[in-house]
């Protein structure tokens, strides 16, 4: 197992930090623009690149490019909602996604608002969803970036911050421990678990609000 871990690791070393970095960035702006989020899997970039960071100046670029890069795909989103939306939503791709989960996006963001922004980060679907949703709301740009923006910040800190720390275990207990390849596998499962378990207790919270409809009004949270 080490042997593989060292492989991949290496292989990630290889692409060099502002390589990595900005591919990150991209990745997660992809995955929080219009619609890509559904197929791109922008978490698993940025926990990739977080496994190559070696010191705090390659921590940090990475952090911020990763928010940077969510906060324009989210605002990217927001825009293309507020002048197109409709017209997403008719088109073939909205059909493929299909009514009824538009439909929950709207219901959520009309009930709660800004929090509905702020959760759906963590969430699949919605947090494609919201950001056309919240554009085409009466919602104003700067309460959605001021809700998206902690949203962001936290997830791409829990990402970077155990795909950093997780690959700084293994690498300084590789050589002397045969089984670090196995703790350091466990540690991103372990996550995975966490991640999946924060995503359901999320999801039961979301979901009396995706099934009634709300007042049309995003600004006032019931």
């Amino acid at each position: 197992m080490n042997e593989v871990i060292d492989f991949l690791l290496n292989a990630i070393d290889s692409v060099g930090p502002v390589t990595r970095t900005l591919l990150a960035g991209l990745a997660i702006l992809l995955e929080t623009s219009v619609l890509v989020g559904l197929v791109m899997p922008g978490d698993t970039v940025v926990l990739a690149a977080a496994t190559g960071v070696s010191s705090v100046t390659e921590f940090v670029a990475l952090c911020v490019a990763v928010i940077v890069g969510a906060l324009i795909g989210e605002s990217i989103g927001f825009w293309l909602g507020h002048f197109f939306g409709p017209r997403i939503r008719r088109s073939w791709v909205g059909r493929k996604i299909g009514e009824k989960n538009w439909r929950n996006a709207e219901n959520f963001v009309d009930h709660r608002g800004g929090i509905a922004v702020f959760v759906s980060r963590f969430l699949p679907v919605l947090h494609s969803l919201v950001p056309l949703t919240v554009g085409m709301s009466n919602m104003r740009y700067r309460t959605f970036i001021a809700w998206t923006a902690p949203a962001c910040t936290i997830w791409t800190f829990a990402y970077v911050s155990v795909g950093s720390v997780a690959a700084d275990s293994y690498e300084a207990s590789s050589q002397t421990l045969h089984t670090a390849g196995y703790w350091f596998v466990g540690a991103l499962v372990a996550f995975a678990i966490v991640v999946t378990l924060v995503k359901q207790a999320l999801n039961r919270y979301a979901a009396p609000y995706e099934k009634n409809p709300g007042d049309h009004n995003a600004t006032t949270p019931e």
